[in-house]
């Protein structure tokens, strides 16, 4: 299965975040925390090459805790501020204001010695679609400023967003870059949700799934769907069918019904804390 996904407002998006970026001294750079390399957008490298960066390991909680640990040092090595965060609870949040006086330290030093005083640190709110931008602004402003949806690509339009005398938000619509090189970057990003699901083959993206759980994960499936895990991925679907009396009509199993489940499960972490990706295999 191949994933190409490109609307035209996401073009618009990428030109809109070249005439921006000039405005802003930082970028807070929002990456799913379960795939932290396949989330980030090499645009976004390029375009702000030149400005302080924090990487916001969002949805943490949904991702394995050692392995948000390996990369937040594979990012700091990088350069970057890093926060591990949830945006949907608020958790982690408050770090974000040391995080930016750090990374903007050098700008304060210059304002300071000009005699520029009160001017606030502006910061481009970036990331793929569906990795919980929105939701970050609103839960870190306290007031519902930014549009949210569960659908990737509801922000269509940047908006300045001032959350205080020391810090301006610029929101920006999610973008993905045109063509995914590697497809199984394009296999992650659908799994967590950033590709439209009438777009997928749901039933091919779970047998895959299930073979990383199997290799990486062993005993996870038995505890959540009482299983006995086969090293056959394709078995492992039709018994959690089984387990979940997904059937068609016939009493044939209905494996998509039940890849639907696996697959929700795992979005809303009722399979534990999963990483999908780890960064010896990529950094």
């Amino acid at each position: 299965m191949e994933y190409h996904w490109y609307p035209g407002h996401m073009t618009k998006a990428k030109r809109m975040m070249q005439e921006n970026i000039k405005l802003v001294d930082l970028i807070i750079e929002l990456v799913d925390a379960r795939i932290p390399y396949s989330s980030r957008n090499p645009d976004i490298d390029e375009l702000g090459k030149n400005k302080a960066r924090i990487i916001l390991l969002n949805k943490a909680d949904l991702a394995n805790e050692a392995c948000n640990e390996e990369w937040t040092r594979a990012f700091q090595e990088k350069g970057a501020f890093v926060v591990k965060a949830n945006s949907r609870t608020g958790a982690g949040l408050k770090a974000i204001g040391g995080a930016v006086q750090e990374a903007c330290r050098e700008k304060l030093e210059r304002d300071r010695k000009r005699g520029i005083k009160n001017r606030p640190v502006r910061a481009m709110v970036a990331g793929i679609p569906n990795v919980g931008k929105s939701t970050f602004i609103n839960s870190y402003a306290g007031k519902a400023c930014a549009k949210t949806g569960n659908k990737p690509g509801v922000t269509r339009g940047a908006q300045w967003i001032r959350l205080n005398r020391q810090l301006e938000l610029l929101d920006t619509p999610g973008i993905l870059w045109p063509r995914f090189e590697n497809q199984e970057v394009g296999y992650k990003l659908a799994l967590i949700g950033s590709i439209k699901d009438e777009l997928l083959n749901t039933e091919e993206m779970a047998v895959s799934f299930l073979g990383f759980l199997h290799e990486n994960y062993e005993g996870l499936l038995a505890g959540r769907y009482g299983i006995e895990e086969s090293s056959d991925a394709l078995e492992n679907l039709n018994k959690i069918a089984e387990n979940r009396l997904c059937r068609l009509k016939g009493n044939v199993l209905d494996l998509n019904k039940a890849s639907g489940i696996l697959i929700d499960d795992f979005r809303n972490g009722r399979l534990g804390r999963i990483t999908l990706e780890f960064p010896g295999d990529h950094i």
